[in-house]
Order: structure tokens, then C-alpha cells, then sequence
């Protein structure tokens, strides 16, 4: 792609945009009275169960993070919240019909669950087993942050059936990495991953984030090559988003040098370029994977979904989380627990469910959801398929979107056919973009979500 091209298509859709991990957002959830209601709409569900538990303790803040963190080095503040997550499993598991269904993923986030001991990481995973029937050939994956991490800590959760690990590298270099404040050795990661392939994990993943202080399209370059000597089977290479007003320590990144729009857009082909010459799959947007591995496979089947942990294979699943902030989603609500970690211990404590904020979806918003998902996942939209669904005339139910896709059909991101729209293969470069037509309720600007590139 020529310097020209992209610094048009960086002004004209480089704009305030969703992630679209969900529809509708987060920012749509509303506050809930009483979540039970919420709850007990979806007791009756055979679907299967992912599993959700947001372990939020980290050692030490990362300036470019906006997750929802507790930054401790104190280990006994891990004792206190699994005791208070055996309670709220408890608390849920009246309503998740389990004699009917079984968990086919079960996945820890935070934070960061290699802050856990060895003897609390078991603990955890235990009263998980005693509570929830576990299927056979599930997923059970942990985001690990390799300076916590150590060979005991894998035996444990490879003890336990893990067998899918994501490690957190975001960047090899050491002058990105003091801008950040996460010194994170490349010797470091590749000692962890040694000890994943040893105790048997069938899948590492290396998440990478580009748009960072002091990267350039050369440095990330050499990152990448680093990266790739871990062989991971899939890469998450996110887009840097900027939201100070939602995570405040972020604006200590501005007095660094952050690359601009052009770069970070430089970047994102540098990106492609160098993996899929080296054997992976572009997934979509910020996923990579080796051409065998489940991700790709679903790609070429038609089989992808995404959800709160990004691309997934999972299809049809229902999300359970535990912890706090932590959300679930059925095929017709959302709900997400209460994000403080004092309050949410506090409505533990008092046998409440946590649940503060939530959704219940109408069939506008899964018509909808239903078709950003598609366009995020598989890129090519039939119209006769959603009259047939969801009796509408297509043509005439979403006439402002379709005329809102002219300007990128002009610039080779969508093909209207016979059929619909196909998403090409510049356009799934700004999925995000394609898919914002088609949101009822988006409110862009500065305030709410980062920009696309």
C-alpha cells in the first residue's frame, strides 16, 4: 500500500470507534435494581458455559493498561478474593442449570493470574472443578505475566487441565518497555515459554501492542522477529488505545514520544507482512494464527465468533464471569459485576449477587449484533439471510448504513454483489469502520471509545 493511500484512508476513517467485542457496548448497560431477574431469564439455558474469572491483582501498574487492576505485592488480598469467588460461584450456581450443560472454555483474566501462589492458583482451580462440570476437550486458557511467573506455577495449572496460555510481551525493546513501566526481558519470556511446551499446553499466545512511546516501524519489526522465535500458535497484536479519561495513568505516556496515526498504520502492515510470511493466518483486525491452528480453521469454516476475550472459536456459548468487573453475556442479556473491589466484596459478604449493570437485549439489538459479529468475523453479509431470519427487507431496514458504505467501496475496503457485501482484504484493515455504520447507538467523540488506528 502506497504512503499516499495510507495517509487518505488514516484522515478519512482514522475516527472515535468500538472494539466490538460486544453488541451493544458496555457503554449501553444500564444500572440494575435487582440482577436477579437478569439471572434467572437465562436458568432455564442449555447452552454450553464459558467460564470468566477476573483475577485483578498486579505487581505494579503498567502505564499503558486500561484493564481493571489491584496493584499489591501483598499476597494475602489473593486468599480473601478467592474466598469471596467460592462464595459467589455459590450465590450463581442456582440459576445455571447445570445438570443440562457443561463449560467447554473456562478462562482466567485480570489483572494478572500468574500474581496468584502455587498453593492459591490450586485452590482456585479446585473449587472451579468441584463446582462446574468441565468438558473433556475444553478450552482452559490464563492470561500470564511472565515476571510473575514460574515453572511451579505451570505444573500447577497444567495439573489442572490448562492447556492454552497468553502471554502479556507488548514489547521486547527495553526503551519502549522503561517508557511503559513493565521491564520484561526477552531471556524472560522465552524461559516461560519453554516451561508452557514442557508441561504440555497445546497453545501459547503472545500479545503485543503497537503505538507505544518511542516504537517505530523498524523496531517493531525487529520485536516481531523476536516473537517469533517463541513459535507461539497465535499473536494478538492490538492497536495502542488512548483513553486517559478512562485510565488516568496513560497521560504520563504523553510526555513520551507516541507514534502517529501514519506510523501505528505502518505498523499494523509491517505486521501482516511479517507474520503471514511467516506462516500465519490474519484472523481479523489484531489476531494472527498458524494455518492449523482452531482459529484459522474456524476463519475458513465460517466457525468464528467474538466476544469480552476477543476472537474465539466458541460459538453459541453462553459467558459466565465471576469476579469484579467481570461480565457475562447470554444470547439475549448482558450483565457485569460491580467494579470496585471493596463494594463488590461487601454484596458477597451480604449473600447478594454482584451484578450492578446490565442489558437486556431487543430483537433490533440482536439483528444487529448478529450482523456487526458477521462483519467482524466472516466479512461478508447476504442480505436474503437476514430477511429470512429476522423477517425485514434488508435493502430498506439498514438503506442509511448501505449508503453510508459507498465512500469505503470507493476506496476498496467493501464489494457490493448480487448477494450484499463482501469485506475485502484492505477493508478488513478497518473492521471497526465498516461495522459503525450498522451501530444504533453510536456516539463517537473523544469521551467515549479510542480511535480506529
Amino acid at each position: 500500500m502506497s504512503i499516499e493511500s495510507t495517509r487518505e484512508l488514516i484522515t478519512k476513517y482514522n475516527r472515535p470507534g468500538p472494539r466490538y467485542t460486544s453488541y451493544p457496548t458496555a457503554l449501553q448497560f444500564e444500572p440494575l435494581e435487582d440482577p436477579v431477574p437478569h439471572f434467572e431469564e437465562t436458568s432455564q439455558s442449555t447452552a454450553p458455559l464459558s467460564l470468566y474469572f477476573h483475577l485483578p491483582f498486579c505487581e505494579s501498574l503498567c502505564w499503558f493498561c486500561a484493564c481493571t487492576t489491584v496493584i499489591t505485592c501483598n499476597r494475602d488480598h489473593a486468599d480473601r478474593y478467592i474466598d469471596a469467588l467460592e462464595k459467589e460461584m455459590d450465590l450463581t450456581l442456582p440459576y445455571l442449570n447445570l445438570k443440562n450443560r457443561e463449560a467447554i472454555q473456562l478462562h482466567f483474566g485480570g489483572g494478572s493470574p500468574s500474581f496468584l501462589t502455587e498453593e492459591q492458583l490450586d485452590r482456585l482451580c479446585t473449587s472451579i472443578y468441584k463446582r462446574f462440570p468441565i468438558a473433556k476437550d475444553a478450552e482452559i486458557s490464563a492470561e500470564l505475566d511472565p515476571r510473575t511467573l514460574s515453572e511451579g506455577k505451570v505444573k500447577v495449572l497444567a495439573k489442572h487441565g490448562f492447556n492454552r496460555a497468553s502471554f502479556g510481551v507488548q514489547d521486547v525493546n527495553p526503551v519502549v518497555q522503561k517508557a511503559v513501566h513493565r521491564i520484561q526481558p526477552d531471556e524472560m519470556n522465552r524461559q516461560c515459554a519453554e516451561w508452557v511446551r514442557a508441561s504440555g499446553f497445546k497453545g501459547l499466545n503472545v500479545d503485543l501492542i503497537y503505538g507505544l512511546p518511542h516504537q517505530t516501524v523498524e523496531s517493531f519489526r525487529e520485536t516481531l522477529q523476536k516473537i517469533l522465535a517463541y513459535d507461539p500458535d497465535r499473536l494478538a497484536v492490538f492497536s495502542y488505545a488512548h483513553v486517559p479519561w478512562v485510565a488516568p495513568a496513560q497521560k504520563i505516556l504523553e510526555r513520551a514520544t507516541l507514534p502517529d496515526p501514519e506510523t501505528k498504520f505502518s505498523m499494523l502492515l509491517e505486521t501482516i507482512d511479517t507474520l503471514t510470511k511467516s506462516g500465519y493466518v490474519y484472523i481479523g483486525m489484531d489476531h494472527f494464527a498458524k494455518a492449523d491452528d482452531e482459529l484459522s480453521i474456524a476463519l475458513a469454516n465460517g466457525g468464528l465468533h467474538r466476544n469480552f476475550q476477543g476472537y474465539t472459536t466458541k460459538a453459541g456459548s453462553e459467558l459466565c464471569g465471576f469476579g469484579m468487573s467481570s461480565i457475562s453475556m447470554s444470547d439475549i442479556a448482558y450483565r457485569q459485576n460491580l467494579k470496585d473491589l471493596e463494594e463488590w466484596h461487601a454484596a458477597i459478604a451480604d449473600n447478594r449477587l454482584p451484578a450492578t449493570k446490565g442489558y437486556r437485549m431487543t430483537q433490533e439489538d440482536r439483528l444487529r449484533r448478529d450482523l456487526i459479529m458477521n462483519i467482524m468475523c466472516s466479512g461478508e453479509i447476504v442480505y436474503q439471510e437476514y430477511n429470512d431470519s429476522f423477517g425485514i427487507n434488508f435493502s430498506e431496514h439498514f438503506s442509511d448504513a448501505i449508503a453510508a458504505l459507498e465512500e469505503p467501496a470507493k476506496d476498496g475496503l467493501v464489494e457490493f454483489n448480487e448477494k450484499g457485501f463482501l469485506v475485502t482484504s484492505k477493508g478488513r484493515l478497518l473492521l471497526r469502520n465498516i461495522a459503525m455504520p450498522f451501530d444504533d447507538y453510536l456516539q463517537a467523540g473523544p469521551k467515549r471509545h479510542a480511535k480506529t488506528i
